[in-house]
């Protein structure tokens, strides 16, 4: 599990590659990923929006950015965890995703949370070995 904390927000991610949803022969690898999002602050927040930041074997950058996540928009009060999955294809057998989630307060005030950097493997990545 990849883990960040960013002002009382913990963010926690779990990816694992789907051997029945990837193709490698045709250049399709699929990984399905599920978030925690726990507020362990004092003030109650709101998720916005999703920047993600997915960059495949090769380097090529991909960005998704949105409103919530899978539809939703949580509301966070201190103590509460929201959780969901999602997935990610790519056309390399791996790469790595990264983002943020814009939160805001009661009051308004918006903040950038960090989603962890994390990999992207599967079982065809090719090892080099100097």
């Amino acid at each position: 599990m990849y883990r960040a904390v960013t002002r009382g927000i913990r963010v926690t991610v779990e990816p694992q590659f789907l051997e029945e949803e990837s193709a490698p022969a045709d250049g399709r690898y699929f990984w399905a990923y599920t978030v925690e999002i726990a507020n362990l602050g004092k003030e109650t927040v709101q998720l916005k929006t999703r920047h993600w930041r997915i960059t495949d074997g090769t380097g090529q950058l991909h960005e998704v950015r949105g409103a919530g996540v899978v539809g939703e928009e949580p509301v966070l009060a201190p103590g509460d965890t929201y959780s969901y999955t999602s997935g990610c294809p790519l056309g390399t057998p791996h790469g790595t995703m990264t983002g943020d989630y814009t939160m805001v307060t009661r009051s308004g005030e918006t903040f950038p949370v960090e989603i962890p950097l994390f990999p992207l493997d599967s079982p065809y990545v090719k090892r080099v070995v100097h």
